[in-house]
């Protein structure tokens, strides 16, 4: 049965990546065929940086995913905190809807968004479709990542700690940046590393919000497929997906530290 499992766990996988690897493997095809290789070369690359469509679309997705993740981290550790603070069946309640948007398609946040943007501009000339209504739109999907990571911190941390800390003369203010921050640092690094890669990965609600004046990379290959393709799209997609790769390792490598850690403390 062992032998079976890992059979079948290795058909998955191999269904699952073949397809990037073979991406991968023609972004250094030295011809534009997809099914004959003709000798590695990095004529693709040189010609996706030299790109100035690709290369702005860089800048605005890199933009957008430094942008949504450092404010989403803010709001995200304050929300934490705020319903860390209610009561048993308020915290609840309050986690629950936070799970919402996380289980919620796409689709729906990216057309209830779009929907709303578009009453606002309409209504006062507000929020045009572009470059603040997309950042918006990723700081919405970001927050309840963050506060996800946030919140099993703030639960192993002794609160009577804070409350030791402002009997002893310290402020509110620095009572938390010397004695709760540093506890839930892990937890606050890691939700903005995942606000991140869910900014530097999504599609469907930054098709929905980015309007003409602002894509991201995304949409730009999605639209790129609409014409004769060429291995641009390749190279450009093996790089996205090395990046989130990466950055997917760092959480998981801070993840198997923070347990480690409380293991070592239980």
């Amino acid at each position: 049965m062992k032998t079976l499992s890992k059979v079948y766990n290795g058909l998955i996988f191999a269904f699952l990546y073949a397809p990037i690897v073979v991406l991968i493997v023609f972004s250094f095809n030295s011809t534009s065929s997809r099914v004959k290789w003709s000798g590695f070369s990095l004529r693709w690359y040189e010609k996706l940086f030299g790109n100035a469509e690709i290369l702005d679309c860089l800048k605005v997705t890199l933009e957008i995913a430094l942008l949504s993740a450092l404010i989403a981290t803010v709001i995200g550790v304050l929300s934490a905190l705020g319903i860390f603070a209610m009561n048993g069946k308020l915290r609840k309640a309050f986690l629950a809807v936070n799970n919402i948007p996380m289980v919620n398609p796409e689709i729906v946040t990216g057309i209830s968004l779009m929907l709303l943007f578009v009453f606002v501009y309409r209504s006062v000339g507000l929020l045009q479709p572009g470059f603040t209504t997309l950042l918006i739109a990723h700081i919405t999907f970001n927050i309840p990542y963050v506060i996800l990571q946030v919140m099993p911190k703030l639960r192993q941390l002794d609160p009577r700690l804070y409350e030791a800390a402002l009997d002893l003369g310290c402020p509110p203010t620095r009572a938390f940046c010397k004695v709760v921050l540093p506890e839930i640092v892990p937890g606050v690094l890691t939700g903005a590393l995942m606000a991140f890669t869910m900014s530097l990965d999504d599609f469907v609600i930054s098709y929905f919000n980015s309007g003409s004046s602002a894509q991201t990379l995304s949409v730009l290959i999605y639209n790129m497929t609409k014409k004769p393709i060429t291995p641009e799209i390749n190279a450009l997609s093996t790089l996205m997906f090395g990046s989130i790769m990466v950055l997917l390792l760092v959480i998981n490598i801070r993840q198997i530290k923070d347990m480690g850690q409380k293991a070592n403390r239980s």
